[in-house]
């Protein structure tokens, strides 16, 4: 069996301080590190994701919902949108950034790009064509398994959890790896996922 873990957007935009800071963020990019100085070897392929937006249109919003508009967050090139310390110091060397120009949840939706370049439209419409995707990754690193954690479960995770499913993937989201907006939120997105066939373990494996 080769396994990948993807760490969903653990950015400080969705940490404590930043614009959409989640309680327990920080805690949990730090958990995160340490699982993977322990457990590198268990994998065969790791990546990151990240909120990348350049004019991502209505997914930002001064009048906000919450649910399908949100406050200027994970805005391409600023410090908010840099992985977290805790986890750039892990030298993982695949990233994959999304949200470009739309509203993008899934890591699925972005395109690989291990610099901190502007692109234009166009320019990521080539690369998203080209096969520089994250099902074209883990396709060509022969995974069957896909372990997922990071920020936030409620959202990014769990939709990043869910299309590694529709793949065909076996999926596991590590509970104590990752943490909703808000706990109510989590228990639905925990609902969607195990009707989805998805995992949810601990890292421990208690």
């Amino acid at each position: 069996m080769s396994k990948a873990l993807i760490v969903v957007d653990v950015q400080p935009t969705f940490c404590e301080g930043g614009e959409l800071g989640v309680e327990g963020g920080n805690a949990t990019a730090d958990k995160i590190a340490d699982y993977v100085h322990d457990h590198a070897g268990d994998y065969t392929y790791m990546a990151t994701t990240q909120d990348w937006h350049i004019e991502p249109g209505s997914h930002w919003s001064d009048h906000p919902d919450f649910v399908d508009t949100w406050p200027q967050h994970g805005v391409a090139g600023s410090p908010g949108a840099d992985l977290h310390p805790s986890i750039r110091k892990l030298g993982i060397t695949h990233h994959f950034k999304k949200g470009q120009y739309s509203a993008a949840y899934s890591g699925f939706e972005g395109i690989e790009d291990n610099t901190d370049r502007i692109q234009s439209r166009e320019e990521f419409a080539a690369a998203k064509s080209s096969g520089v995707t994250l099902a074209d990754a883990l396709a060509q690193a022969g995974v069957d398994q896909v372990d997922v954690v990071g920020i936030a479960e409620s959202h990014c995770v769990k939709e990043t959890a869910l299309d590694a499913a529709k793949l065909g993937y076996q999926v596991t989201v590590f509970e104590d790896l990752t943490v909703p907006v808000s706990e109510n939120q989590g228990v639905e997105a925990r609902k969607a996922m195990a009707q989805a066939g998805i995992r949810l373990l601990s890292s421990s494996g208690d």
